[in-house]
């Protein structure tokens, strides 16, 4: 997730401002002085958009979850500002020449606290890592899979075939160091090391709160890293203190944390609630009436971060199960629909007929509409191979699968690849005339949940619901707009438990980060049996489905079995990252050219005001270590135009300096 990107999954509400990137000054009565004696905010005002629902950090997957308990916990390493992985709870660590161990040394020392800040009575040890890990196993983890066929025995363990945890590939030498052994050798592994997966659990205090671990609420866990949770009431506020005790202080700039709830309803009150002091940093809206008063008190002090790693794309349900939310009156229309998602060049058709930098603009504005649109799954300059970027290799591939469609395709970032309108006709026909023939009627109902109270996203999705049909035509296809609560909007999508849950033919809900530096991070998500995201395409995983796969015939239907052999090939490939990056790129393609789901944009590239010193937060493509609020620093006044393009120019030199 963005990592994002990610992870690390990592979904978000699309309204939400990137508080961990614009944090700012909280008011006169929260200031302090800096190393410099100059006067700097203590306290860190934000927002959030979903409820926090669990603190156990080794099951949860979700960015709205581990956006925060990152902050409480520390695991083996983590991002500093320029996207290196430097030492948090291992001091250091060493790899064998095979590639197979990884030896941590931890830190010696560091306490657990409680949730008053009292000591627990116990330091944080290499056997925490052991408890945590079969910890996640026995709560059936939903991010097993970043791990499960990495560590050594650790599948067999989990499927059943042992039962003997001393026989999985991790262990506690001694009280300071940690050994993991490996079924393969992975460059990426110590990028793993950042997810909660692979944090510490004290087993003693598990085994104390039994089921309560990780409940969402301050004594569920215990705590070694920056801050603590002191208060956590839903659709209300989030407040976390200072761990007085930390390990590392002097990279810990503020003493108080605070998120209030923020329900989207008023995107214009978040500009004036920083202007008085209520918040640290403010997402801004060119599309708003207020956005004129923010140009008028800070005509210089509109900022845009940076694209992030974490994609955000339209998905088709496969396989609907679920029909509350829906325009159409009978079960044939429900039939035609389903026909023609399945079909590719129907597909193809709204691929080609959607116009996502309008869809996009809805958000950000016009002049902010091209900065963070993508069209690949994984971002084009995640990895490289033989120096150049990823996207290249997949650009070049897609455009072999399929000249026809794609022989003028870009996918460069920045810009949108592919809306065509009279690409889109011509597809828009191709599928009529077989759909007909199959006895598909005309036109195609195609609904679209969201949330009515968000502002900002009923506009987007009327963007996409205009130029899908002004491309496409409304006697082809009609895009139905479902305006749903809250609640309702979350349970159709977001939360939906199962591929027959979802309930919707297209969904805008969906975007992942990665979890690890490896384009499997982003491309496993769709793998037919173990895929992570399999539910938001109304699919089930074969492999781990309960019972007979109830979403076969549908994966059939999209020759999803040719995308597993394409990731089983590259996954195979260990001892050659630019065989095996160049491996991924044949997966990537197949899978635009498939139009298994719509890339439309990345985390971030959004408008701000902020008090937060640019690129003081830590950087990382992947893990939750990079949504950490540590090492952010605040200043007295707003970040102008020309300080951020300066603090730009010399964070990008830093980074290039240090990879050298």
């Amino acid at each position: 997730m963005k990592v994002r990107k990610v992870l690390a999954t990592v979904l978000v509400s699309t309204f939400v401002l990137a508080a961990c990137s614009t944090g700012g000054d909280t008011g006169s009565s929260d200031k302090g002085k800096d190393e410099g004696g100059s006067t700097a905010p203590v306290a860190y005002n934000t927002v959030f958009a979903t409820d926090l629902e669990t603190l156990d950090y080794t099951v949860s997957q979700r960015k709205t979850n581990g956006d925060h308990f990152t902050n409480f916990v520390d695991g083996l390493l983590e991002n500093n500002p320029l996207g290196e992985l430097v030492p948090a709870m291992a001091e250091s660590w060493e790899v064998s020449e095979d590639g197979l161990t990884y030896t941590y040394k931890i830190r010696e020392g560091v306490q657990w606290m409680d949730s008053e800040g009292n000591e627990y009575g116990a330091e944080v040890t290499a056997h925490d890592w052991v408890t945590g890990l079969k910890h996640a196993v026995d709560k059936k983890s939903e991010t097993l899979y970043i791990v499960g066929n990495s560590i050594k025995g650790l599948s067999d363990y989990i499927e059943g075939k042992t039962s003997n945890f001393d026989e999985v590939g991790v262990k506690a030498v001694d009280d300071y160091t940690l050994e993991y052994t490996l079924n393969q050798p992975e460059s990426f592994w110590n990028s793993k090391t950042t997810y909660g997966i692979l944090y510490p659990i004290n087993e003693e205090f598990l085994t104390s709160k039994g089921d309560a671990f990780g409940q969402p609420s301050p004594d569920a866990i215990l705590y070694n890293g920056a801050y603590i949770l002191k208060n956590n009431t839903a659709k209300s506020v989030i407040e976390y203190e200072k761990n007085e005790d930390y390990w590392d202080a002097d990279n810990v700039h503020y003493d108080t944390v605070k998120w209030t709830y923020n329900d989207g309803k008023d995107p214009d009150g978040l500009f004036k609630q920083f202007e008085d002091g209520t918040l640290s940093a403010a997402r801004v809206y060119p599309n708003s009436p207020g956005y004129k008063d923010v140009l008028a008190a800070h005509p210089e002090g509109v900022t845009w971060s940076l694209p992030g790693g974490s994609t955000f794309n339209v998905t088709f349900n496969f396989n609907r199960g679920t029909f509350d939310a829906t325009s159409k009156k009978t079960e044939a229309e429900h039939t035609d629909t389903q026909k023609a998602i399945r079909n590719r060049d129907f597909r193809l058709a709204v691929l080609f007929g959607f116009d996502t930098r309008s869809y996009r603009a809805q958000n950000v504005g016009d002049e902010g509409a091209d900065r963070s649109l993508r069209n690949t799954l994984v971002p084009t300059q995640f990895v490289s191979i033989e120096g150049k970027p990823f996207g290249d290799a997949v650009e070049t591939k897609l455009r072999a699968l399929d000249g026809e469609a794609f022989g003028d395709v870009e996918l460069e970032e920045g810009q949108d690849g592919y809306f065509n309108a009279e690409k889109a006709k011509q597809y828009i026909e191709k599928a009529r005339k077989d759909l007909e023939a199959d006895g598909v009627k005309f036109p195609i109902h195609l609904d679209i949940p969201v949330d009515s109270t968000a502002e900002v996203s009923v506009n987007q999705v009327k963007s996409l619901k205009s130029t899908i049909e002004a491309s496409l035509g409304t006697d082809n296809v009609v895009v139905d707009i479902q305006m749903l609560s809250n609640d309702q909007y979350l349970q159709a999508t977001y939360q939906a438990t199962t591929g027959a849950a979802g309930d919707f033919d297209i969904s805008n809900a969906s975007g992942w980060g990665p979890d690890y530096v490896d384009p499997s991070s982003y491309l496993n998500i769709y793998d037919s049996r173990t895929g992570d995201m399999l539910k938001t395409l109304g699919l089930e995983g074969s492999a781990i489905v309960q019972g007979e796969d109830p979403s076969t015939a549908a994966k059939e239907a999209i020759k999803l079995t040719e995308y597993d052999a394409l990731l089983d090939k590259a996954s195979a490939i260990f001892d050659n990252d630019d065989a095996r990056f160049d491996a991924y790129a044949d997966a990537e393609a197949w899978l635009l050219n498939n139009v298994i789901q719509i890339p439309v944009n990345s985390d971030e590239g959004l408008p701000r005001v902020t008090k937060v010193v640019p690129f003081t937060k830590p950087d990382g493509w992947a893990g939750i270590t990079a949504d950490k609020l540590k090492y952010v620093k605040l200043q007295e006044d707003i970040v102008t135009v020309e300080q951020f393009d300066k603090a730009h120019e010399e964070w990008t030199a830093a980074k290039e300096a240090a990879t050298k």
